[in-house]
């Protein structure tokens, strides 16, 4: 099927104008596919997400990679070929990256992490064994025809996500692609066909084949989206989130007329998507509660407690990221967020120069990350309860702020360091020393700046009664 090209594919064109012309040149054929195409059919007035600037190039070809090459050279500022073996030639030109691949298929063997490539002639077939119909469709260079054989432009417009093959096959091929799908529903506002969704609960435990390092970088793409709760629901209800995120279905944690409390499951996907584009910090929301039900306790007069979640569910965070293979960094970064997260609600009788001090000591340079998560963690619908807890945290930044300005935030850390510690004292290098600095830091973070003068009495009144 052909279509007219809009105008909104001119910067694409423009941009592959001389490297069509190569390979025109030399006989071959080539086609612009992919994401490209998609986003451009998109541009202006489409219901997803608009594409980033500048985004890299995806083409096919008939050319072989070795033909590939000797294309670009000469043409491009850089060439890399690492891809070669997988029919892929990337290059870059005035900026802008291009990845040419020749026509494929792929299929992963029952028993194997890694695909298996076969190279092709034909561009239907190409596009056959691509993941979802919406990106199987290609423009054919320089010529300007609009390659679509299976109905991916009436997909985009009527909002349905479709797999060019039956999906079983589609998800045989590549099982990531499972995965993929609820980037393309979440980003995407795609509606999945029945036929999927059915095909990615039987075909669920075949993302075991898939490494933990592809599943981390789909996780991360679907986080980033605007609206990641509807694909991270699409996980949830059919049973992939099992696979590789088991603490999140382990959230619907049954409700009753009695025990009333809010579905967890529900309230953390809320708080995902009303966090900022931040990768780190989506992750700290979606692992913020996950302790909650390791930790439900029921009491009298139907109460229910969840103590200590947030220990909990931060040891449950790292275990689960490192699981994703996730950098020790990031690991970090968001377990510590998870511990954190119910630090705000224990300063309950106002915010005193100490509690500021000791906020912002433990958060660190998570501080920004923290106060947001724990904003967006207010997802009550009771108006006068969200509005106090505004207002509170309106008065703790308020109050960062003044101390700031007073440099008592600048670097909180003892009045005397080490080496004057062990001056003091008489003592040498060691754990006295250790405990002589913390003992000062309580006493910076109790009191504010002592200066050198009175941090130094106070230390040796308190070595005389370590003495004793």
């Amino acid at each position: 099927m052909q279509h007219p090209v809009p105008e909104r594919f001119r910067p694409l064109v423009e941009a592959t104008e001389e490297l069509a012309g190569r390979f025109a040149g030399a006989g071959k054929r080539l086609y612009l596919v992919g994401g490209s195409v998609r986003d451009a059919l998109l541009q202006p007035g489409g219901s997803a997400r608009a594409p980033a600037s500048e985004p890299d190039i995806d083409l096919t070809t008939d050319a072989r990679p070795e033909e590939i090459e000797r294309l670009v050279r000469g043409w491009a500022d850089a060439v890399w070929t690492q891809g070669a073996r997988f029919g892929t030639v990337g290059c870059a030109k005035a900026g802008r990256r291009y990845e040419i691949t020749t026509h494929r298929a792929e299929a992963y063997r029952p028993d194997s992490r890694k695909p298996s490539v076969t190279f092709g002639t034909d561009v239907e077939a190409d596009l056959a064994r691509r993941d979802f119909t919406v990106n199987a469709m290609a423009l054919a260079l320089p010529q300007l025809e609009l390659i679509d054989p299976f109905g991916g432009l009436a997909d985009l417009a009527a909002g349905v996500l479709r797999t060019p093959l039956a999906p079983e096959v589609a998800f045989e091929d590549d099982p990531l692609r499972m995965l993929r799908a609820a980037r393309f529903v979440a980003g995407y506002s795609l509606e999945p066909r029945p036929e999927l969704r059915q095909a990615v609960r039987a075909g669920r435990r075949r993302l075991a084949i898939v490494s933990a390092e592809r599943v981390r970088d789909e996780l991360d793409r679907l986080l980033t989206v605007p609206r990641p709760s509807l694909g991270l629901w699409f996980v949830v209800e059919t049973g992939l989130a099992e696979e590789f995120l088991p603490e999140l279905p382990a959230l619907a944690l049954e409700q009753d007329p009695i025990h009333r409390h809010k579905d967890v499951l529900a309230h953390t996907l809320a708080v995902v998507d009303r966090t900022s584009p931040d990768r780190l910090l989506h992750l700290a929301a979606l692992f913020h509660d996950v302790g909650k039900p390791k930790t439900r306790a029921f009491g009298p007069g139907g109460t229910v407690s969840f103590h200590h979640h947030e220990v909990v569910g931060a040891r449950m965070t790292r275990e689960r990221m490192e699981a994703l293979r996730y950098p020790k960094e990031d690991v970090d970064t968001v377990s510590r967020l998870v511990e954190l997260h119910l630090r705000f609600h224990t300063y309950q009788l106002g915010w005193t120069d100490r509690a500021v001090r000791r906020y912002v000591r433990d958060a660190g340079p998570l501080l920004d990350r923290l106060n947001e998560l724990t904003r967006c963690d207010c997802t009550t619908r009771n108006a006068a309860r969200a509005r106090a807890l505004a207002r509170r945290m309106d008065e703790l930044q308020e109050r960062i702020v003044e101390l700031r300005q007073r440099k008592e935030l600048d670097a909180i850390r003892p009045d005397l360091d080490g080496n004057q510690v062990m001056e003091l004292l008489g003592i040498p290098p060691g754990p006295q020393v250790g405990r002589a600095l913390e003992f000062l830091l309580e006493l910076r973070m109790d009191e504010g700046p002592l200066g050198a003068e009175e941090a130094a009495r106070r230390l040796r009144a308190w070595w005389a009664e370590q003495a004793g």
